[in-house]
C-alpha cells in the first residue's frame, strides 16, 4: 500500500489533495529532466536515455533468442526430412528375407543381434551386392545403390556394408579344388 492510500485510508488527506500533490510532483520531476537535457545541450554532452537503451539491448537479445530458435527449428525439420527420405528408401527396395534359415549375427552398437537370412542373400552380403540397414526398430536388406544413398543422408543408419567384388575370387593354383566340400558344413 502505497503512503497516498495510507494517507487517504487516516482521514487526514482527501482525493483532491492527493492528485493535485501527484501532479506536482510529476511537474518538478519533468522541469528536472527538462534542465539536465538543457545543461547537457549547453556543455556539448550526449543526452543518454536509459530506458531507450534498455529498450534496445532487449530487442537485441529477443532478436538473437528468436534467431536462435529458427536455426534450431529448421535443424529439426532438416532431420525429419532426412529421416523420411531413407523410410522411403527403404520401403521401396527392402529385399524380402522371410524364408531365410541362417543367422547372421552383427553387431548394432554395443550389442550382438541376429537376422535370419537364405544362403543366396547371405552370399550377396558376404560380397557386398547388398547391405544390412537399420529400420525404425527393425533390421532390412536392401541393395548397394540404395545402401550408398543412405549412407549420403545417414550413415549411422548403415550397419553392414561390406566391400569386396560380386563374385567370389575364382583361385586357379587352390591345392584343395579337387576336394568336395560337405553339405552339412556350418562356418
Amino acid at each position: 500500500m502505497s503512503l497516498k492510500d495510507q494517507l487517504l485510508k487516516a482521514g487526514l488527506i482527501d482525493q483532491s489533495k492527493a492528485s493535485k500533490a501527484e501532479r506536482e510532483q510529476r511537474k518538478q520531476d519533468h522541469q528536472k529532466t527538462a534542465k539536465a537535457k538543457k545543461k547537457a545541450q549547453k556543455s556539448g554532452e550526449a543526452i543518454v536515455d536509459e530506458a531507450k537503451l534498455l529498450a534496445d539491448q532487449a530487442r537485441q537479445e529477443q532478436a538473437e533468442r528468436s534467431r536462435e530458435l529458427n536455426r534450431q527449428q529448421r535443424e529439426q525439420a532438416e532431420h525429419k526430412a532426412i529421416q523420411a527420405q531413407i523410410r522411403q528408401l527403404i520401403d521401396m527396395n527392402r529385399i524380402d528375407r522371410k524364408r531365410g534359415d541362417i543367422a547372421y549375427q552383427f553387431a548394432d552398437g554395443n550389442t550382438i543381434k541376429k537376422v535370419y537370412l537364405t544362403t543366396k542373400l547371405q552370399d550377396q552380403l558376404a560380397y557386398g551386392v547388398i547391405a544390412l540397414v537399420r529400420f525404425g526398430d527393425g533390421y532390412e536388406l536392401v541393395p548397394k545403390q540404395v545402401a550408398e544413398k543412405i549412407a549420403q543422408r545417414d550413415a549411422a543408419c548403415i550397419l553392414v556394408q561390406n566391400t569386396g567384388s560380386s563374385q567370389p575370387a575364382a583361385v586357379e593354383d587352390d591345392p584343395y579344388a579337387d576336394y568336395q566340400i560337405p553339405d552339412d558344413l556350418m562356418w
